[in-house]
């Protein structure tokens, strides 16, 4: 284990200034670089608000602040498709660093993409890295978590993770992803173009399939708006009553016409009585609750920092989260 990790930040939206703010708080992390040409020349410290980091240039060029860094692993937070960040993913790869990225397609990238799943995982082991995807939901909440929980069953006849979340409380452009304050044309009108969509629900079914060893003959996926019966409002965005205050997402996997996972992403302004669950049918049945629910911004920034380590020691390849040994936080 290297004794202190250098990691450089790969995106400084919202979620990637959270993750550089949690890496350069351990002790075991030295954030050497930042990358992101939409604040190319901005101090870092600044953005991410963190005194320690004072002097540190963010920049456009991911291949010059390697070379000059020399990064044990870069923290990858900037985009959701794995088309889309796998041009970064290659050049990173080139020079043998770690990559953990808060890709939701990457968690289990098998799913919709086998090709570039085979292309990632040949490139990584040629160039001796490890590129693993992590978050709290892709990563945790209902995928990992209920396939760590099965390990105390002796059978296993059906799984379902439920979330509802008050999406008043998650930064704006998460609230504005969900379709918050639009009217619900213009919310289907979005989801058929895939603009509203919690990317990385069926991808959390394959792999919690996967961990269980199952062979899903299909995944279905509906996404539905919920629309508020009166007038709710969070930080920047009122919510009128008739409009849509946020989205409920359904991922099923079935096996014979069969439900044996099934989904259900609820995020909404107002939702009341927040959690996050799980129901396992088996011998015995188990059903876990937390009240309240999981913080996903803070969440997602730790699951990408804690991971650091695993990442690190991982052998090369494509890694999911169900291929490593559990996470646990560290200082």
């Amino acid at each position: 284990m290297i004794e202190r990790i250098k990691a450089v930040q790969m995106g400084c939206g919202p979620i990637g200034r959270s993750i550089a703010r949690l890496a350069a708080s351990r002790s075991s992390i030295e954030i050497v670089g930042a990358v992101d040409p939409a604040f190319s020349g901005h101090d870092i410290g600044e953005i991410v608000d963190d005194r320690n980091l004072n002097g540190m240039k963010i920049s456009d060029d991911a291949r010059s602040t390697i070379e000059q860094t020399n990064p044990d692993i870069i923290l990858h937070a900037t985009g959701s498709s794995l088309e889309q960040v796998m041009p970064q993913l290659e050049q990173i790869l080139d020079f043998g660093v770690d990559i953990v990225s808060t890709c939701e397609e990457m968690s289990y990238p098998f799913f919709h993409h086998p090709k570039l799943s085979r292309k990632l995982d040949d490139l990584a082991v040629r160039h001796d890295a490890t590129v693993l995807a992590n978050g709290v939901n892709p990563g945790f909440l209902m995928d990992v978590w209920p396939v760590f929980m099965t390990g105390v069953l002796q059978d296993v006849e059906s799984v379902v993770c439920i979330r509802v979340q008050d999406a008043a409380h998650r930064r704006l452009p998460f609230r504005k992803k969900i379709g918050a304050g639009l009217s619900v044309g213009e919310f289907r009108q979005r989801v058929a173009d895939g603009r509203i969509r919690h990317v990385g629900l069926p991808e959390s079914v394959a792999m919690i399939a996967a961990g269980l060893g199952l062979h899903l003959d299909d995944v279905v996926e509906t996404i539905e708006p919920v629309v508020a019966d009166h007038e709710v409002s969070s930080k920047d965005l009122p919510v009128a009553a008739g409009q849509v205050a946020g989205v409920r997402q359904v991922a099923n996997g079935l096996i014979g016409g069969a439900e044996i996972i099934r989904l259900e992403f609820n995020a909404y302004i107002g939702a009341e009585g927040p959690h996050d669950a799980v129901y396992i049918k088996g011998l015995p049945d188990l059903d876990v609750v937390i009240k309240g629910g999981v913080h996903g911004d803070l969440a997602t920034a730790s699951a990408v920092v804690n991971v650091v380590p695993r990442a690190i020691s991982a052998p090369p390849g494509l890694k999911t989260m169900i291929d490593i040994p559990p996470v646990a936080a560290f200082r």
